[in-house]
């Protein structure tokens, strides 16, 4: 009895505080009305014969209360039917959405003494938005109860789980992904005091292991390895399957959802997240049921589809709205400032970043980086028990600005204060929660291999086929001299000698006739992924040897080897099974490759993770892979980027795991952490410490003790169960 007194007590204290922070941010809003009022010409409040200061207050206070009140009930309908707006035209629209919404506050004021222009009524609106949030803001942080439902409110969550719950004693894990923050790229901004949340950890005992990444380092291998348990045939960023006759992209949603099906398939497990999870701004889903901003769910229809819901579980927020609208507006006009200032001081490598570029950067940096800390915030207040978010801004910026400079130190900064947020909202949640980062990859630095060479990877494979290539290939020849490099003048003088020759259309050197050769062979098919490239044969539908590509082109597999801004082919053989070829004729069958081979330059684990996807189904004709410069760390990507990310070479290779201490480590003492697979098992034998025996083992789980395989969990109908999902 006692208790249900001090429960209605509580409730009735609770009720006092939500008013009066009600009738205060009422008043702010007021007082910020009047004030508007006298500075702005094109903004009234009186009526044209003029009123008294008390009659004035009054209109301001009816204009604020209505405006408000259209806020909390109109704008989330609003937000809602434009669910299927692009996110970036949605942030367009924003400022107009919140002027309209005062304009029609103004509207509502009796006796028609409200007025604005509409260019005025976006501006007034957006001030109102932001200094009502800030207030409100700025009274809950005092009352726990009352930040917590301020909370509640921005992430579009509901009331957290019942405290009381048993389960609300287990922790929860938060994996926090930042996409392209290689392990040297952490440490340096840790060291220069970028990243003080991150230091702060190191400090209080988290361990931080770097991870080496496979063959293909990029998201869509990477982060497919790391939620699903499987990266198997995924040879590249981009590549083609000639049985199916498709171009497979990993950021195309059709692509995306059908590697998620067969990494399902594979491992006979829905994936990381299937026991109470959340997937935010991935590529796959992890098996999660909550979703957001999820590519591989982007390609779905129905009521199964929530992916781009979590625009609406942000922008329902009319503050959160102006907001992120006016920080997109900012990075845009930040992106062109030091794009400009590139240009002007002649900075080099350099790349183009004009036409939507601004636009792309903004998005990655400010909206997808707010939508998905929001969800964030929800998943933990609403108690669940495994999330993964990807933090894609870095990724975006390096690659067009690079992976080291100012530009790039800026957004590493906002990510730890994005870190940071988390983890005081962590402080608010229902359970305690773990929070993990981890990277996909690392990106390394460098010159563009057009820009280096004058020619594009194409440029160079059809030369090598006899096909015909742009006038500026014939006039350089086979690249700038001045960025010659590496394999000696013999080398240079057989690679000038092969291109040469095979921009004359060679003939057959093994003196087989030309009849033997296909009348109307297929021009190849020239992908890049980095500086990681893919050359096939569409008209041939199995895997072309060196022989058959030789008896067909016969320049081209000596001019590709024999260049210097490549680093090595790799080829199947008809007598050696597959070969890696090099500059200075070396040859070495893929069976007898060692890190002490013709890959040494790549570093430890280059021949492991070469023989591994010389296995894959869909591994190219041709695979290529820029060379690397030791001395700089420099690799020249095939595409327009001058921090890449793909192949092998540096630091593009060296991802990171910072992991609490209360977790195991992640390997044992002298062993490492190699693939996407193994953090993987790594991940899932977290979740299990955290959360028991509820999260099933995922396919061949290692014991970190034993090194024993344990047995894997059925589960039922794993593919069904995923599209479900």
């Amino acid at each position: 009895m006692g208790d249900g007194r001090w429960g209605g007590a509580d409730r009735w204290r609770s009720a006092g505080r939500t008013l009066t922070r009600v009738v205060v941010v009422w008043a702010v809003s007021t007082l910020t009305l009047l004030l508007l009022a006298g500075l702005l010409p094109d903004f009234e409040l009186q009526s044209a014969d003029g009123d008294s200061l008390t009659r004035t207050a009054l209109t301001a206070a009816w204009a604020a209360g209505a405006f408000g009140l259209l806020g909390a009930l109109v704008w989330p309908v609003v937000v809602r039917a434009l669910l299927l707006v692009p996110a970036l035209v949605l942030g367009v629209l924003v400022f107009f959405l919140n002027g309209s919404l005062l304009l029609l506050a103004l509207w509502l004021i009796p006796d028609g003494r409200g007025a604005a222009d509409p260019e005025t009524a976006v501006v007034v609106a957006a001030v109102m938005s932001a200094v009502a949030s800030a207030t409100s803001t700025a009274l809950a942080v005092r009352d726990d109860d009352a930040y917590r439902r301020r909370l509640y409110r921005l992430t579009g969550r509901t009331r957290p789980r019942d405290p009381g719950d048993t389960a609300g004693a287990v922790p929860g894990t938060v994996f926090l992904q930042l996409d392209g923050v290689g392990h040297h790229v952490l440490r340096g901004a840790v060291a220069d005091g970028l990243m003080p949340t991150v230091a702060g950890w190191l400090d209080a005992g988290h361990r931080l292991t770097p991870w080496r990444t496979d063959w293909s380092s990029q998201t869509g291998a990477s982060q497919l390895g790391i939620l699903h348990g499987s990266n198997e045939d995924v040879p590249a960023f981009r590549w083609y399957e000639k049985d199916t006759g498709r171009l497979m992209v990993s950021n195309r949603p059709a692509s995306a959802v059908e590697l998620q099906r067969r990494a399902v398939r594979r491992t006979g497990d829905g994936g990381l997240l299937t026991v109470d999870g959340a997937s935010r701004g991935n590529l796959f889903s992890g098996g999660a049921d909550q979703l957001a901003l999820v590519l591989s769910m982007a390609a779905r229809r129905g009521r199964r589809n929530r992916s781009r819901a979590g625009y609406f579980a942000y922008f329902a927020d009319p503050a959160n709205a102006v907001r992120t609208a006016g920080s997109l507006v900012t990075e845009c006009v930040r992106e062109m400032y030091q794009s400009t200032r590139a240009r002007l001081r002649r900075e080099t490598p350099r790349v183009s970043r004009g036409g939507t570029y601004p636009f792309v950067r903004a998005f990655a940096t400010v909206v997808e980086r707010d939508v998905v800390v929001s969800a964030v915030m929800g998943d933990m207040l609403a108690g669940r028990t495994a999330v993964y978010a990807d933090l894609v801004a870095y990724d975006e910026v390096a690659h067009h600005s690079g992976p080291h400079g100012k530009d790039t130190d800026q957004v590493l900064a906002r990510l730890d204060r994005a870190i940071a947020l988390i983890a005081t909202v962590a402080e608010h949640a229902p359970r305690p929660y773990r929070i993990v980062l981890l990277s996909d990859h690392g990106q390394s630095p460098g010159e563009t291999f057009e820009s280096a060479y004058g020619l594009t990877l194409k440029d160079l494979v059809r030369a090598g086929c006899g096909l015909p290539v742009p006038r500026r290939v014939r006039r350089t020849g086979w690249g700038h001299p001045q960025t010659e490099s590496g394999g000696g003048s013999e080398a240079r003088d057989a690679a000038r000698d092969a291109l040469r020759s095979a921009l004359h259309r060679p003939v057959d050197e093994s003196g087989e006739s030309a009849r033997e050769l296909p009348a109307r062979p297929s021009e190849p098919v020239v992908l890049a992924s980095g500086n990681l490239g893919l050359v096939s044969f569409p008209d041939v539908p199995h895997r072309m040897t060196r022989e058959e590509i030789d008896r067909r082109h016969p320049a081209l597999l000596r001019t590709l080897a024999h260049h210097p801004g490549i680093g090595f082919v790799l080829v199947a053989s008809a007598e050696h099974g597959s070969v890696v070829l090099a500059r200075d004729g070396v040859e070495v069958p893929v069976a007898e490759l060692a890190d002490d081979g013709p890959l040494a330059v790549f570093g430890r684990g280059a021949a492991r993770a070469v023989r591994r996807t010389d296995g894959f189904p869909h591994v190219a004709d041709i695979m290529v892979n820029s060379m690397y410069d030791p001395a700089t760390g420099t690799v020249h990507a095939f595409e327009e980027q001058i921090g890449s990310h793909g192949g092998l070479g540096g630091e593009q290779s060296h991802a990171f795991l910072l992991s609490p201490p209360d977790l195991s480590p992640p390997v044992g003492a002298g062993e490492e952490l190699v693939g996407a697979e193994h953090v993987h098992r790594v991940l899932r034998r977290w979740l299990r410490e955290s959360s028991g025996p509820q999260v099933p083992l995922g396919p061949l789980e290692i014991s970190p003790s034993t090194g024993a395989s344990e047995s894997l969990l059925p589960v039922e109908d794993p593919v069904a169960q995923d599209k479900n999902h």
